[in-house]
C-alpha cells in the first residue's frame, strides 16, 4: 500500500452519525478505509469526464423488447460500433421486459456519446453508464 499519511478531518457531528451508520452499513473496518474509498471512487468519476481518457465500462439499459423497432436500432447501433462495444449480454426478465449489459471500451468522448445514444433510444426504459480509466488501478 506504500506509505501511508495521516490527514485529520472536520464535520458536522450530525454528517459524521450518518458518515459512520453508512460505514457499519457497507461493512468498512474503519473510516479510513471508507474516506479512501470515496476518494478513489472520486478520482475515478472525474478521470472519466476527460475526453481523451481511455476507458472501459458498461451500459445497462432495460427495455421493453416489444416496442416496435427498438430492438433492431440496438442492432445497428451495436454493430456499427463494434470497435468499441467489446460484448453484451441480454436477459429476460419477465415476457415483455429485458435487461441488457453492453460491455465497452474506448476514448471516453466516444464511450459517453454511445452510452447516451442507447439509453435515449425510444423503449428504453432505464439506462446507467458506469466506466472507469484503464489505467485508474494502476498504483502510484
Amino acid at each position: 500500500m506504500g506509505n501511508l499519511k495521516r490527514f485529520g478531518v472536520s464535520m458536522e457531528e450530525g454528517l459524521l452519525n450518518k458518515f459512520d451508520q453508512l460505514i457499519e452499513e457497507k461493512g468498512y473496518e474503519n473510516r479510513s478505509e471508507a474516506v479512501r474509498d470515496l476518494v478513489r471512487n472520486t478520482i475515478v468519476q472525474e478521470s472519466t469526464e476527460k475526453d481523451e481518457e481511455f476507458i472501459a465500462g458498461s451500459i445497462l439499459i432495460f427495455y421493453n423488447h416489444r416496442q416496435q423497432d427498438l430492438m433492431q436500432e440496438l442492432t445497428k447501433i451495436q454493430h456499427n460500433l463494434h470497435h468499441e462495444i467489446l460484448a453484451t449480454t441480454h436477459f429476460h426478465l419477465d415476457a415483455d421486459n429485458c435487461l441488457e449489459i453492453i460491455v465497452v471500451k474506448g476514448a471516453a468522448q466516444k464511450i459517453r456519446a454511445i452510452s447516451n445514444q442507447l439509453i435515449s433510444i425510444k423503449g428504453v426504459n432505464y439506462g446507467k453508464f458506469t466506466a472507469a480509466p484503464l489505467n485508474s488501478f494502476e498504483e502510484k
